[in-house]
């Protein structure tokens, strides 16, 4: 099998050389468009997942090796979570090689986190299963590149830390609502309002939910410190 040119260009911006180039086609596959005789990439993502954990694990550890588990959680969880995942994803144009259905394809999935989180996830994956643990790991390591030694010490998400503040002051968890959806199905915008039962409240826009909860949550975090201090 010969991969099309889209494909090679991909795997030169990877840098990895497939010996078994349909295991790259699986990884971009969506089950939107999957076959019987075309699978998805939702197995090798779960793989992927795994292997980009332990690739992470290892990059924390030698990186810093006074960090206590209690330390090294949270940067693990910042740097394999789902949004870092579609970031590096796009940092390889990932999206333009996805293989779709119609359907996703008119509803902006080429830019959809999740779809792009996965999609990386399953490629991870596919190097693997092709050529060992040792070209995975040169690859994850590649991509993350500076992203692992600029990860912040104390790595929590906005979300986490703020929901840690609420419950440390005797409140319920934040409150989180959508306030509005703008745009196209292809490319929405999302505006978003946390509130805390004490009554403080932030509003933040962006092309996820998930990234527009976030972004309301960093800006209340950052309006109480401000207050603090």
């Amino acid at each position: 099998m010969r991969l099309a040119a889209d494909l090679r260009a991909f795997s030169a911006r990877i840098g990895h050389d497939f010996a078994r180039p349909d295991l790259l086609v699986r990884a971009v596959t969506h089950a939107s468009i999957a076959t019987p005789t075309r699978p998805d990439n939702q197995r090798l993502e779960f793989l992927g997942d795994r292997v980009l954990g332990l690739v992470m694990a290892e990059a924390l550890l030698a990186a810093d090796k006074g960090a206590s588990e209690g330390q090294l959680a949270p940067r693990f969880n910042a740097l394999v979570r789902k949004e870092t995942c579609a970031d590096v994803a796009r940092s390889v144009d990932l999206g333009a090689v996805l293989k779709l259905g119609r359907s996703e394809m008119m509803s902006g999935g080429r830019r959809k986190e999740a779809l792009l989180g996965d999609a990386l996830e399953a490629m991870i994956a596919a190097v693997y299963l092709d050529a060992g643990f040792a070209a995975a790991r040169r690859v994850v390591l590649h991509l993350w590149g500076p992203r692992i030694a600029a990860v912040e010490p104390d790595a929590r998400d906005a979300k986490t830390s703020l929901q840690e503040i609420a419950q440390a002051s005797g409140q319920q968890p934040p409150t989180y609502r959508e306030e509005a959806r703008a745009g196209p199905d292809h490319q929405p915008v999302f505006t978003v309002s946390v509130t805390l039962e004490s009554g403080e409240t932030e509003t933040a826009r962006a092309g996820s939910k998930r990234q527009a909860e976030q972004a309301a949550a960093r800006a209340l975090l950052a309006r109480m410190n401000k207050t603090d201090g």
